[in-house]
């Protein structure tokens, strides 16, 4: 199988096309109540870049435990700090069942972690890690197991691997209802084609997760004033 090898800024650019498509299906589902089918349809390709570039980035020569680490904290830090947003926007139970999209990075993060050990105990946890984690995060086990296929094929390309990573961007379909999360198979292949010169910006994600959830609770406040109904 070919190896796969995509230069930092096509990673970049698509950590970005995933950062526009995530705001735009937020915007729809908190602003618009989810009306637009179109922004819903775009909305479904953000995840799966976003997996994609965390599991590739943390496939790479030279990655070791410190960075697994580093990760791990910022994902969590960063999930924590949305928490509230969600809140505000839903109630408790919205906002805990599923986690955020932060926690579903954090399972696959300890999941791959683990992996990587080498140890039969780490396989054992990464399994129990991958069968309640995927119960109670965002994109359930689906979202997860995308992120070892690619991880896994980024590595060590073959079949199953990648057979793990595409079905399993398929079984997406049981979540939200259509194939549009297909659509990032060809935007990686494109970057895998190309090497765009973009600074990396290695916590802009992070940042701007919580950031704009905040940012569209102040923007629901005006228009819940003027008699503008979210549900």
């Amino acid at each position: 199988m070919p190896r796969l090898s995509i230069s930092d800024g096509s990673i970049e650019l698509l950590k970005w096309l995933a950062l526009t498509a995530m705001t735009i299906d937020h915007v729809n589902k908190f602003l618009f109540n989810g009306t637009n089918s179109d922004a819903f349809a775009i909305g479904r390709i953000a995840m799966p870049l976003f997996v994609f570039t965390l599991a590739y980035n943390l496939s790479r020569s030279g990655i070791d435990s410190r960075d697994y680490h580093r990760t791990m904290l910022r994902l969590v830090l960063c999930g924590a700090i949305s928490i509230p947003a969600f809140i505000l926007m839903g109630d408790i139970n919205a906002a805990l069942q599923p986690l955020n999209i932060m926690f579903t990075l954090l399972a696959l993060t300890i999941i791959l972690y683990l992996i990587k050990t080498g140890k039969v105990s780490g396989y054992v946890v990464a399994v129990a890690v991958f069968i309640v984690g995927g119960s109670i995060v965002e994109f359930s086990w689906q979202a997860i197991a995308i992120g070892v296929g690619v991880w896994w094929y980024s590595i060590r390309p073959g079949t199953l691997a990648l057979f793990l990573a595409i079905s399993s961007l398929a079984a997406l379909w049981t979540i939200n209802g259509n194939l549009w999360a297909l659509v990032a198979l060809p935007l990686i292949v494109f970057a895998s084609l190309i090497d765009v010169r973009i600074t990396r910006k290695q916590r802009l994600f992070y940042t701007y997760y919580p950031l704009h959830l905040y940012a569209l609770n102040l923007i629901r406040v005006p228009m819940r004033d003027v008699g503008y109904l979210f549900f």
